[in-house]
């Protein structure tokens, strides 16, 4: 798993779909950069706003990932393959409300759980060899953005 290298181009991308997450806290320790971002774009890319709306639509996102791994199946584990896939999801969907506190901490679970999802699909062979080391570096980096916002 960790001797597999993750391909340039995977790797960049993943790393640049963190930032959204990281602008979430740039604003929330910085008011220059809160309110040039607020001038600039609107104070829904600021805060924790930022942060907890792309974080359930990555969770969407992934959930079409890991729909496109099932495909690489047959019989039931391409079944149970799409109904895990549509899980993280339907958790953006149904456990993000309650306040910048809550819907963080359910991101974080969210997350969390779909590492789970990521080595079941890697473990069954339907993700690529280097999967594993990726998802581990991105959802490090997604938890530690999350934490300050859940706090």
């Amino acid at each position: 798993m960790f001797n597999a290298r993750i391909p340039t181009s995977a790797l960049v991308l993943g790393l640049a779909g963190v930032i959204p997450f990281a602008w979430g806290l740039v604003t929330i320790w910085s008011e220059p950069a809160a309110r040039m971002t607020v001038s600039l774009a609107g104070s829904r890319f600021t805060g924790p706003y930022v942060g907890l709306f792309y974080g359930a639509v990555i969770l969407a996102f992934m959930s079409g990932v890991l729909w496109g791994f099932a495909t690489r199946a047959e019989g039931r584990i391409a079944a149970t393959g799409y109904a895990l896939s549509v899980l993280p999801a339907l958790w953006a969907f149904f456990m993000t409300g309650g306040g910048p506190e809550a819907a963080a901490i359910s991101l974080m679970a969210g997350f969390a759980g779909l590492l789970c999802l990521d080595w079941l699909f890697w473990k069954y062979g339907l993700a690529p060899e280097w999967w594993m080391k990726l998802r581990l570096i991105l959802t490090a980096c997604v938890l530690l953005c999350l934490l300050p916002v859940a706090l």
